[in-house]
């Protein structure tokens, strides 16, 4: 007790960071689906992914990914048959920091899509990595 009194900034500080640790660990864990902005570049590039940003309009049509779909996630599953077509192909979900979308992902799972992901960090993590965006809406 006596160490802890003299201490009590060290204390803290250990404190502190192994809370942030915690924190940080939890926080990241997108689940058994979540990619990051590299794994998703290469699913799109490699097994030819769908995108689908879950966001609202105006999200979407402040930056999106290029050839991305917007559907926002209270109208995902109303608006499920039209990809359909999708269900046993790459599909990756994407919000504006991942939250949406990791919902988005057990949403589809449960309508039948067996290889939906989520990208973890969302547009913010594509953004930071360096990837391009686009502005405006799709024509």
């Amino acid at each position: 007790m006596e160490f802890i009194q003299q201490n009590i900034y060290l204390v803290a500080i250990a404190v502190f960071s192994g809370a942030m640790l915690l924190i940080t660990t939890f926080r990241n864990a997108g689940g058994p689906n979540a990619l990051s902005p590299i794994e998703a570049t290469l699913l799109i590039n490699r097994e030819n992914a769908e995108v689908i940003d879950v966001r609202e309009p105006a999200e979407y049509a402040a930056g999106h990914i290029g050839d991305s779909r917007n559907i926002p996630l209270g109208t995902l599953i109303e608006r499920a048959g039209e990809i359909a077509k999708l269900k046993d192909s790459a599909v990756i979900l994407l919000c504006h920091s991942g939250v949406r979308s990791a919902g988005a992902c057990s949403k589809l799972a449960k309508a039948g899509f067996t290889n939906v992901h989520s990208l973890e960090g969302g547009i913010d993590a594509w953004v930071q990595a360096g990837f391009p965006i686009r502005k405006g809406t799709k024509k």
